[in-house]
């Protein structure tokens, strides 16, 4: 009994340690900034929240379902054949053409009036704090070591909310130095700085703040979501999407998030919009809240 009970206090501590040392985590938002969200209408209780009520919690049935499905789902959960794509051109990047270039899961690199913008820059293998957990990407595009090595000096970084399917230390901790700024949700910007970005070119977001960037508008709009990289610090930094408004182009990121009014009041106020580009792949009527399905 002894053993069992030094081995879980053993384990305990390595988790805690773990959880603290371990830089993929990120960081937290510091107290000064804890106490300017608490004016705020979307910060409550030390949380942020969602503009309408949004349970996000599962029932013991669910949790039990998707139990099952992740570990004795049919083949139907993976592609049988390797899925063709292009390869990316890198020559049309360069011009000063509007393009728009997909990476993969919810990743993008846009040229907008020659300016070089990425989204969600989630280029590794497994959106998961440690390498053995979490789903692997399809291998659907070039290689991750390749797209990094060839990658165009960035103009800005627009960063949706935390989540590791979104938000990648790996993909990082590379691009950095290549990137001239870091657009991002209130309290993300905790997370750049452990990983080495420099606090000048991080600039954090409240829903409906516009900021004027190298001749273009851009904007952080609500979603329906939630935020959190680690067990204790659940929406303690702010999700949403993004508008980006050019000489000749409006654009609208909607980040993850299940369907609300906030799609009409974005619409009201910055559309019509020449390209949306709206999460709607998650197949999953147990999180319909917090992620639309395509339907």
């Amino acid at each position: 009994m002894l053993y069992i009970l030094v081995f879980l206090v053993l384990l305990l501590v390595g988790i805690i340690l773990f959880l603290n040392l371990s830089p993929t985590f990120g960081g937290n938002p510091s107290r000064e900034q804890k106490e300017l969200y608490k004016d705020l209408n979307n910060y409550s209780k030390g949380k942020f929240v969602n503009e309408i009520p949004t349970s996000m919690g599962m029932g013991f049935v669910d949790i039990l379902s998707m139990l099952k499905d992740s570990f004795a789902g049919g083949k139907e959960r993976s592609p049988q054949s390797e899925i063709t794509v292009e390869s990316i051109n890198w020559d049309k990047i360069k011009t000063e053409r509007n393009s728009i270039t997909w990476l993969g899961h919810s990743s993008f690199l846009l040229s907008i009036d020659n300016k070089k913008i990425l989204v969600d820059p989630m280029l590794g293998n497994i959106a998961s704090p440690v390498s053995f957990v979490g789903s692997k990407k399809y291998r659907y595009s070039e290689s991750m070591e390749k797209i990094f090595n060839e990658m165009v000096s960035i103009d800005a970084v627009f960063i949706s909310h935390d989540h590791y399917d979104h938000l990648d230390y790996k993909s990082i901790v590379k691009l950095k130095d290549k990137v001239s700024h870091f657009f991002v949700p209130l309290g993300v910007g905790s997370h750049l700085i452990r990983w080495g970005v420099s606090k000048e070119k991080i600039t954090e977001v409240n829903w409906w703040n516009e900021i004027k960037y190298k001749n273009l508008t851009i904007a952080l709009v609500p979603s329906r979501h939630f935020s959190g990289r680690g067990i204790f610090n659940s929406n303690t930094t702010l999700w949403g999407g993004w508008v980006i408004i050019g000489e000749n182009i409006r654009l609208y990121i909607s980040g993850d998030g299940g369907y609300g009014p906030h799609f009409k009041k974005i619409g009201e106020k910055y559309g019509a919009f020449d390209l949306t580009l709206i999460e709607g792949a998650q197949y999953d009527r147990r999180w319909a809240n917090i992620h639309m399905l395509p339907e």
